[in-house]
């Protein structure tokens, strides 16, 4: 009978065999190219939004031209009626986007994980109580409650945020929660129990840790949904008053133009839904690179 092949164990401890599993190709090459190509770009243009203020050709609330300026050398998307240049208000649009898009999302990953986090570890009443929370947020529609809430506490970019951010967290609550539960009742969260490890320790140790790769996954498909609604409070006048670039708010003024000066309105809407469309393309993509670690 043959024998197995020893294994041997070098200076530093770990065994020869091992060391030659290379694990980088297989993750690199677990999602298809074309979700790989869509995720570059989300990144690009992410970054892009971010550090608008550094190749904007113009203030995006100041007039730089004469106004209705179609596309040109001068102004690569024209101008709009009151003479700023759409290119620049543009890209500030897009920062704008993005900013919001990250804030209502990192609240709604710490209200929601935390109120989850401790909903699925404590259970009994803590549970119940909380899950009822979550529950009558839910029941409520969260436009209609983000719009109830900026009509309210009156038009602004802080006050759209806060309105998202109370309809937002109820989805992760659920996510973490239902991870959580899953993850307690794992062999090895029995035996740390046993050990003796702390309560708290155990929660950001172990069950938090486990939930991670499903909240990045929602995170990153939320973000389209996101940039949408938000666009769409914008779109009703409900953002930042004028001149404040939002590309809900230029795409709604720029309407009575659509017909005539069509780059008014149709290069933030366009805008829009690149954002939207490489949000969603790249959420696609991180599910996959989760799904496949």
């Amino acid at each position: 009978m043959a024998l197995a092949e020893p294994i041997v164990i070098e200076s530093s401890g770990i065994p020869r065999r091992f060391k030659r599993v290379n694990v980088l190709p297989q993750f690199r090459h677990g999602i298809r190219r074309v979700d790989q190509i869509f995720l570059v770009l989300f990144v690009i243009v992410a970054i892009g939004s971010l550090i608008a203020p550094w190749f904007a050709p113009h203030n995006p609330i100041s007039a730089s031209a004469t106004p209705l300026v179609p596309p040109g050398h001068a102004a690569w998307f024209g101008t709009d009626e009151a003479g700023r240049d759409v290119f620049s208000r543009v890209l500030f649009g897009m920062r704008t986007s993005w900013i919001a898009a990250i804030v209502v999302i990192t609240s709604g990953i710490v209200i929601g994980g935390t109120i989850g986090l401790i909903a699925g570890a404590a259970g009994g009443w803590i549970d119940g109580v909380l899950m009822r929370l979550t529950d009558a947020f839910l029941a409520l529609p969260a436009p209609v409650l983000a719009i109830a809430v900026v009509s309210a506490l009156g038009p602004s970019f802080a006050h759209v945020l806060l309105a998202v951010g109370i309809v937002w967290w109820p989805y992760y609550a659920r996510i973490v929660r239902a991870d959580v539960r899953g993850l307690a009742a794992r062999p090895h969260l029995e035996a740390a129990r046993l050990a003796g490890t702390k309560r708290i320790r155990l929660w950001t140790r172990h069950l938090l840790p486990g939930a991670f790769p499903t909240i990045l996954v929602a995170a990153s498909l939320d973000v389209g949904n996101l940039l949408l609604m938000l666009a769409g409070l914008s779109f009703l006048g409900l953002g930042a008053p004028q001149p404040a670039p939002e590309l809900g708010a230029m795409t709604a003024l720029g309407l009575p133009y659509l017909l005539v000066q069509w780059w008014v309105p149709l290069f933030p809407a366009i805008a829009i839904f690149i954002l939207a469309f490489l949000a969603n393309a790249g959420g696609d993509a991180v599910r996959g690179l989760i799904a496949d670690w």
